[in-house]
């Protein structure tokens, strides 16, 4: 298991992630001064948005259509937590997107390799609804 956010698990026989990019942000209000530069004062954190690069391997999967299971717990709207393999807990995430790209078809469609995109923004309001 790589990580999993709530209950979808991403693992080679699932949804394999070949990059995790991380981007946090911190807010500052500013106003401005006569003859000076702008006064700031630290207002607290900003946005921490994940996102996940992977590529599914018909090979390794048993089902195709994993990113179906994840399209569903998505819907739902609610953040869920996100947890690495090593125990690492990053908190609860919601879905903002989901992007996918199915490549070297077979002669009925099939896919052999589905390389897809997400990206989750941290829900601090929705932490006590995530499941750890």
């Amino acid at each position: 298991m790589m990580m999993t956010w709530g209950t979808f698990v991403f693992s080679l026989s699932t949804a394999a992630y070949g990059e995790l990019q991380r981007q946090m942000t911190w807010r500052h209000a500013s106003s401005e001064r006569v003859g000076a530069r702008a006064a700031r004062q630290y207002v607290g954190q900003g946005d921490d948005t994940i996102s996940l690069q992977g590529t599914i391997a018909g090979e390794l999967v048993a089902d195709l259509q994993v990113l179906d299971k994840l399209r569903e717990l998505a819907d739902q709207g609610r953040p869920q937590a996100l947890v690495e393999g090593t125990g690492r807990v990053y908190g609860a995430y919601l879905v903002t997107s989901l992007s996918e790209t199915r490549r070297e078809l077979l002669s009925d469609g099939t896919p052999r390799l589905i390389d897809f995109q997400m990206q989750l923004e941290r829900d601090d309001d929705g932490a006590s609804e995530a499941i750890v």
